[in-house]
């Protein structure tokens, strides 16, 4: 579609049904025009080589497929094939002129009722998140399946995904990812493949290569206010890609999970999800998924730098997801070697104990316990509620101190015992708490490590001045806090355990990278 087209798809005069305004949301392979009620989607004349829409047959074809495919799961959005016309006006979707496109048609969503959405406003948890696991698990048992779909979960069509993947990413090596990285995850790919050739036949034996969805993710799922679950949007450009295993579908919404560190929500989906299917061996080939859903991600995300109509701040935005995405990838591989461990930062207000937090947690799929959140619930607040207290007094004397210490102790406890990985996020500035902790790794046969977070006061300063702006995060900590702390502050050393110091005034990558290499889990250079 031409530029000039796309303009005049801008008007609202252009649309059949009355609208105020149209907006327009661009993706690497589509326009989608909004109108008040509707959603008209027409795709871009590209050929990616797995997704071909460079002719209008084509572009008419999938539009049809798009429709009939989405049905499955959403029969009441998705409205039909609009034809876009060449009018005296201009491109539109009224009027008597020549055909010149067509359109997927569907009614519009309401935004604020996608499932990302409702997740970061705390409005979606685990009764939703496992209505959705129904949904899907229902759909999977009833979605085709046949010998001619049983051929995509064979090793060798699977293998073949594998290698388009990585000769599609190498250009963007040094740009989204390493060439380092980039090499590791597909020999842990490689090394999956082959020793689990049992796993992978057994899974089409089973009758688990199904016609499934393709593109499950949070963005692609909306929660009704009266209940209903609609996912919408599936792939239906190339069969390759929504006919395959089960568990490759749910991996791409437990990926989603992991990527803003809700891994408890997908646990609580896969729970539910293998209750309805009676899917035990889903949990083996999970992790395999999720890379691939991580890495896909990556790829696509990448692939939007080199789209010219996607203005430069968009490409900017994308090329940081890409990035954080492989690194998801990556991590899935790397956390196979990890065994139960404690980590615990180390730090005073404002060096960075919570963003090292989250940023190994992304790669790590740690549990994090947080001395900021923990604190707050126990007095009964909000996590961003400030509370006016001076310096040791309040819910910072050293009772609730120890109060709060107790509780991430007991949260540490269940983890390990549990045989999972946790972070512990607190200042830990007295060498009494870190031992406690260091026997409680010890007495669960865990490792102990201690991250000690430190950077430049500059840095320190400028992050407390903006936090004092910013009523996001938990943390109370302030300059006054900062240099109080200072004085009593009792170093850690590498007598007390794996002892890691980390300049969190260093980029995400570089921060987790140290980690991963301190802990031998990535071999020397790969990163």
């Amino acid at each position: 579609m031409e530029q000039h087209h796309v303009r005049s798809l801008l008007k609202p005069s252009a649309y059949p049904d009355p609208t105020g305004s149209v907006e327009l949301v661009q993706t690497h392979v589509s326009y989608i025009f909004l109108t008040d009620n509707f959603a008209y989607k027409v795709k871009k004349p590209v050929d990616f080589g797995f997704l071909n829409f460079s002719t209008p047959d084509r572009r008419r074809f999938y539009c049809e497929e798009e429709v009939r495919l989405n049905r499955r799961l959403c029969p009441d959005i998705y409205l039909g094939v609009a034809e876009v016309r060449d009018t005296p006006a201009g491109a539109a979707f009224v009027g008597e002129g020549q055909v010149i496109d067509h359109a997927v048609k569907m009614k519009r969503l309401p935004a604020d009722r996608m499932l990302d959405r409702l997740l970061s406003a705390g409005l979606a948890g685990e009764p939703e998140i496992r209505a959705v696991a129904r949904v899907v698990g229902t759909f999977h048992l009833e979605a085709e399946h046949s010998s001619e779909i049983d051929a995509f979960g064979d090793l060798a069509t699977i293998n073949a995904n594998w290698v388009e993947n990585f000769q599609q990413t190498r250009p963007y090596c040094g740009i989204t990812l390493s060439a380092g990285d980039h090499d590791f995850i597909r020999g842990w790919v490689e090394r999956f493949m082959a020793e689990r050739v049992d796993l992978f036949a057994a899974r089409v034996g089973d009758g688990r290569i199904r016609d499934g969805n393709g593109d499950i993710h949070m963005e692609n799922i909306c929660l009704g206010a009266d209940g209903r679950v609609c996912i919408f949007d599936c792939i239906e450009f190339n069969n390759r890609f929504r006919y395959g295993d089960t568990a490759a579908d749910i991996a791409f919404l437990l990926m989603d999970f992991d990527f803003v560190l809700r891994p408890d929500l997908g646990a609580a989906f896969l729970d539910e999800y293998t209750r309805i299917t009676n899917d035990a061996s889903v949990v083996e080939m999970i992790d395999f998924y999720k890379v691939y859903r991580a890495f896909v991600r990556g790829k696509v995300e990448s692939m939007r730098l080199s789209d010219p109509q996607i203005p430069e701040n968009e490409k900017q935005a994308a090329a940081a997801r890409a990035s954080r995405y492989f690194r998801l990838a990556r991590g899935y591989a790397v956390r196979q070697g990890l065994p139960p461990t404690l980590f615990i930062t180390c730090g005073l207000t404002g060096t960075g104990k919570s963003r090292l937090s989250r940023e190994l947690s992304l790669d790590l799929g740690l549990e994090i316990a947080s001395s900021d959140v923990v604190r707050k619930e126990l007095a009964g607040l909000r996590s961003t509620e400030r509370p006016d207290q001076d310096y040791g007094a309040g819910i910072y004397t050293d009772r609730f101190s120890l109060l709060t210490y107790g509780e991430l102790e007991r949260r540490a406890r269940v983890a390990l015992e549990g045989g999972r990985s946790i972070v512990v996020d607190a200042t830990f500035r007295r060498r009494a708490d870190r031992e406690r902790f260091g026997a409680l790794a010890r007495d669960a046969g865990a490792t102990f490590v201690i991250l000690h977070a430190v950077c430049p006061e500059p840095t320190i300063r400028s992050r407390l001045n903006s936090r004092q702006k910013d009523r996001s995060e938990p943390s109370d900590g302030t300059w006054e806090v900062y240099l109080r702390q200072k004085d009593e502050f009792d170093p850690p050393s590498d007598q007390e355990g794996n002892l890691l110091c980390i300049d969190t005034s260093d980029t995400a990558s570089a921060m987790v990278d140290k980690v991963l290499h301190g802990l031998e889990l990535l071999p020397c250079g790969k990163s």
